[in-house]
């Protein structure tokens, strides 16, 4: 059986990985939290790896407030650039398949198309340049490591963009919401797919990849379809950026190309709509 731990077990992405691990018997997964494991202390790192013999670590511990970043610097580098390089570590002195979580936000948003992953990366701000150094550290580190950059995710659990606008409608009939951000909104369920498809293919493609669903949006765009598929009537209005100011800027345009992912893995991705279609149809069965 392929034994595999799992970083930040209270992240969305964990806890949709965790319902995979209901139909998926052939791995076992070892789930832990900052207390549990403290990615930034290399004694607990050391402590969670040695004796456990597991075969894939899946990073899914990150500092993920991308506002909050710019007036804590420090500690948004402490998890995102030092802990992955205590995880990177202790994968390469264990011989562990590193797979790490990144994000659009390593690019700057001035790219006339979907993102490569071959493109020059130029983070805005805090958050993405924590996570673009923590991507340099695993390359200079490791050889057997999946980097996957992915965007916009959203699921039943934590905080996300579609939960807020579903929590917004039962109390406001009129959303303000930005227009000239695009990107890709992304069913964390869908990439939990992905990896536990990497994991079980024992895929030696090593390197870094884009996951996201298929069809830019805005967020404007986005929540219109989200309130669609809800059948919601809300009164949306398009607001710019700037009419909505954050402590940290963001990338105006962060699609990302995912040919790559595709093509190596053989992965079917759904476009935005079927995704969320998809998401809606599981939550209602639930």
């Amino acid at each position: 059986m392929i034994k595999v731990l799992v970083t930040g077990k209270d992240s969305q992405l964990a806890k949709c990985i965790r319902d995979i691990e209901k139909k998926d018997s052939s791995i076992s997964f070892t789930y832990k939290n900052s207390k549990e494991l403290d990615i930034t202390d290399t004694t607990s790192v050391k402590n969670s790896f040695e004796d456990e013999n597991y075969d894939y670590c899946i990073n899914c511990a990150a500092y993920t407030n991308v506002d909050r970043a710019e007036v804590e610097p420090e500690k948004a580098g402490n998890v995102n650039t030092i802990g992955v390089l205590n995880i990177a570590g202790a994968c390469k002195k264990y011989e562990v398949k590193l797979i790490h979580i990144s994000t659009d936000f390593v690019f700057d948003g001035e790219s006339k198309r979907p993102y490569l992953e071959t493109d020059t990366k130029n983070p805005l701000g805090v958050y993405g340049k924590t996570k673009s150094e923590a991507e340099n550290k695993i390359i200079d580190l490791l050889e057997s490591y999946f980097i996957i950059r992915t965007s916009w995710l959203y699921s039943k659990y934590k905080s996300n963009f579609l939960k807020t606008m579903l929590n917004l409608s039962e109390t406001q009939k009129e959303i303000s919401v930005v227009n000239d951000q695009i990107g890709c909104p992304t069913n964390a369920n869908d990439l939990a797919d992905l990896i536990c498809k990497i994991i079980n293919s024992n895929s030696k493609s090593f390197g870094t990849y884009h996951f996201c669903n298929k069809g830019e949006a805005s967020w404007f765009d986005f929540a219109e379809e989200i309130f669609k598929e809800w059948d919601i009537s809300v009164n949306l209005i398009p607001i710019k950026t700037h009419e909505y100011p954050t402590a940290a800027t963001r990338p105006k345009y962060s699609a990302l190309d995912t040919s790559k992912t595709e093509r190596v893995f053989n992965f079917k991705i759904y476009n935005r709509e079927d995704a969320l279609d998809n998401f809606r149809l599981i939550q209602n069965k639930e």
